[in-house]
């Protein structure tokens, strides 16, 4: 699965510098100089970084063949994308990525199997969307009162829901 790492945006200047809106926590390592980043659409890249500074809380990235501004802007709108199996497992137990539980099988407490994760929304609140086994979805509090159990290795999560959470959207 590929995960965004930046979107390239405006030119900066007329040497071939680009702003980057940084999608990453870890900016320092996604974008050292001398590391080939895969590109969405993949005809764009790879691209391979040449320099990178911060401007004004704004990444300005130079990328190696890219010297002008007509080159930079060619690259505009361009997504910056790794491979999900380049991002380690996080040491906290209780933090995951989206592309760790997209996929997860869902069980109720009493190991019912109820469907599968297929989506993760930050809306405030981060929601579990699982498509259920007999059809239509429901929107699950990404909380550790609903959800005690994540087990990655085994592939599959817990939910410790209340009566008619995962009852909803029964029509869809």
């Amino acid at each position: 699965m590929q995960l965004v790492v930046g979107r390239i945006g405006r030119p900066h200047g007329l040497r071939g510098e680009v702003t980057v809106e940084v999608r990453t926590d870890d900016p320092d390592l996604r974008f050292a100089s001398g590391v080939a980043i895969a590109t969405d659409p993949p005809s764009t890249g790879p691209l391979v970084v040449e320099s990178t500074r911060w401007h004004q809380d704004i990444l300005l990235v130079r990328f190696a063949g890219i010297y002008d501004r007509d080159l930079a802007e060619g690259l505009r709108g361009t997504m910056l994308v790794i491979d999900s199996a380049e991002v380690e497992r996080s040491d906290d137990p209780d933090e995951f990525h989206d592309h760790e539980l997209i996929g997860l099988a869902v069980e109720t407490a009493g190991g019912e199997p109820v469907g599968e994760v297929t989506e993760v929304l930050h809306h405030g609140q981060d929601l579990l969307v699982v498509r259920k086994k007999q059809g239509g979805e429901a929107y699950v509090p990404f909380v550790k009162a609903l959800v005690p159990v994540v087990d990655l290795d085994a592939g599959r999560l817990v939910v410790d829901a209340p009566p008619g959470l995962l009852d909803l959207d029964e029509t869809s």
